[in-house]
């Protein structure tokens, strides 16, 4: 009996002790999988995310292709211009910009030309120092042409030097210009007539080749041959306080020698500016051109008192009674050929605007023919008096033909 119940009691521990190694297995596992359901939610949470950035990263590289597809051409074009500087190609063309211009510069193209260098040639290049030299020389220049840039509106021409021209900004290409327009005023009595022009304009006192001459003899043989060819052409005619002027469109020109200049303006005096052997004519008309250079010579037509002409009824019809900006009556053509004589022998002779600030090396050709103008004709023009007294000759000669 006793070993019975110790039978029974050792299978009943053992099998307490499996139910327990069951529950203990049991628990284990329940943990263990209870801890690996807790990392697959989180490993799959981290899927979940690392997909979104994923899509995140795939949409950025989507939008970044398409901005790089955009960019691409610009790409290919500031590559292009890259190779233009690197192989001197850009430098070239504006090489050959400037000297189409002919000398008429203005000190920031001069420094757009020292820049270009500066970027395809370098700093230690000769010329690209030159050029930034250049340009400051201009601008200096340009900070001395207070009083003339002052005067510009009443150039009869646009004046004879390129820097006065470019630094001035003088657009309006050789006009006698408005009346007040200007913080110098000048005219042709009072203070402020010629005698006293010198007092503002140094060039006007102290000149040794004005205009305008009393043309008398000797003279010397000119060998200069004049060809006109100016252009019918809407009539565009203003009172600008000194004069009446016509401006005329390009494509009239007046050919010297093999030199072609073209027709900018013409204007009138009275009396005429120009004398011969001391006597003036009733009126003149100053035909102003500019060659490629822009040198000016000045074609000039006497006006006689005789018939009446045509062509200054036309200009005296449409010009307009006082000061003012142009005008341009509607269908009214002009030829200025109607004003110039058949014949076209000639004084000639180097001289200035007649005009402040009388710049000198304008080369001037008087008709030796005049032109017809009724005696009403000169009344009834709007300047009682607006020429220059005759200059002195200082050794210059006048050529004939």
């Amino acid at each position: 009996m006793a070993m019975k119940k110790y039978l029974r009691l050792m299978v009943e521990v053992v099998l307490g002790l499996l139910l327990a190694g069951a529950l203990a297995f049991g628990y284990w596992s329940y943990t263990g999988k209870t801890h690996a359901m807790h990392e697959l939610t989180d490993a799959s949470e981290g899927m979940s995310e690392a997909q979104e950035e994923l899509d995140k990263l795939t949409k950025e590289l989507a939008e970044t292709k398409e901005k790089v597809d955009e960019l691409e051409p610009a790409a290919k074009e500031l590559a292009a211009v890259k190779d233009s500087f690197a192989n001197g190609v850009v430098l070239q063309d504006y090489e050959a910009f400037i000297k189409a211009q002919k000398g008429q510069i203005i000190s920031e193209r001069q420094l757009g030309l020292g820049a270009l260098r500066l970027l395809t040639k370098g700093a230690q290049d000769p010329e690209t120092v030159s050029a930034f030299q250049k340009a400051l020389e201009m601008a200096e220049w340009s900070s001395r042409l207070k009083s003339i840039c002052a005067a510009q509106n009443a150039l009869a021409a646009a004046g004879q030097k390129v820097k006065v021209l470019a630094d001035c900004a003088a657009e309006k290409e050789a006009g006698h210009g408005k009346k007040g327009g200007h913080a110098v005023h000048w005219d042709y009595a009072g203070e402020m007539g010629p005698e006293n022009w010198g007092d503002e304009f140094p060039t006007c006192g102290k000149g040794l080749k004005q205009s305008p001459l009393n043309i008398t003899g000797p003279f010397e043989k000119s060998k200069d041959t004049l060809v006109v060819n100016y252009k019918e052409g809407p009539l565009k005619i203003l009172n600008n306080g000194h004069t009446i002027q016509v401006n005329v469109e390009p494509g009239s020109t007046l050919k010297i020698n093999k030199d072609v200049y073209n027709l900018l303006q013409f204007h009138f005096h009275r009396p005429s500016e120009e004398q011969i052997d001391g006597k003036p004519m009733a009126m003149v008309a100053h035909f102003v051109h500019k060659n490629a250079e822009g040198k000016l010579a000045v074609l000039g037509v006497l006006l006689n008192e005789g018939k009446d002409n045509e062509a200054i009824n036309v200009l005296w019809d449409n010009a307009p009674k006082s000061e003012g900006p142009e005008v341009m009556p509607e269908k009214v053509k002009f030829n200025p050929t109607s004003l110039v004589p058949a014949a076209l022998t000639h004084y000639s002779y180097e001289g200035s605007l007649t005009t402040p600030p009388c710049t000198e090396g304008v080369n001037f050709y008087i008709l030796k023919t005049t032109v017809d103008i009724a005696k009403k004709q000169v009344a009834d023009f709007p300047f009682k008096r607006n020429a220059r007294p005759v200059q002195p000759l200082n050794g210059r000669k006048i050529n004939a033909n």
